[in-house]
Parts: C-alpha cells; structure tokens; sequence
C-alpha cells in the first residue's frame, strides 16, 4: 500500500439521480427519489477512490464498515456531489467520512471503510 495522503484530504464524486437509483423493490418503484441504498454504494464509491491509488497491483480494497444517515431527499434527474475526506489509515485499513450534497443542502453523511487485501 501507498502512502500518498493525509487526513483531511478529500475525493469529490459527481453522479446522476438515474432511474435505476430511485427507490424501488423487486422491480416496483417506491418513490421517484435516490434511494438509500444506491447513496450507499454511491458513497462507498467515493471513499473507495483513495483506495483506487493506494493500493499495489497485488491488492484488492474491502468494504469492512459502512454508517448511512440519509437525512434529506434528492429527486430523480438532480446531480448530487459526493465529498470523500479521509480520516485515517492503520497498517492496511483506510477510514473515511463522506457528505453527499445536492444543490446547497446536505441530505446525507456517514462514515466507510476498507481494508486491503492481498488478492488470491
């Protein structure tokens, strides 16, 4: 693993409020907003940018912990920015909090983290 940042640098990610991110079950759309679940993975993407560089060609990041607080909507076709900030790494474990905007509002924070693994 690379050490190339410090706490407190940050990883933005632009994305789209697609149709295939509203909120929706077994195929049935529950409401035309970003659903939890594709801001979850939106945000595991973000923070996993740093892993992308970190990492050596012999290792894979992990997702080990993954905290959501969806506090606010974002509808469909809105382009929400994504603000990855590192918080820490130990030995193999990258830690990172995130903020998910869209417009001037936050409508979403938490906390991920990976680990690197050697790949098999």
């Amino acid at each position: 693993m690379r050490q190339l940042f410090r706490p407190g640098d940050q990883k933005r990610y632009r994305t789209q409020v697609t149709p295939s991110k509203v909120a929706q079950f077994h195929g049935e759309v529950v409401h035309p907003y970003y659903s939890t679940f594709a801001l979850a993975q939106d945000a595991e993407w973000a923070c996993r940018l740093f892993v992308l560089e970190m990492k050596d060609p012999d290792e894979e990041g992990i997702g080990t912990f993954l905290s959501v607080h969806h506090i606010s909507p974002a509808p469909l076709g809105s382009e929400v920015e994504i603000i990855a900030t590192l918080l820490w790494v130990r030995d193999s474990t990258i830690h990172c909090a995130y903020e998910v905007w869209w417009e001037n509002r936050r409508i979403a924070y938490g906390e991920q983290t990976q680990k690197l693994l050697k790949k098999r």
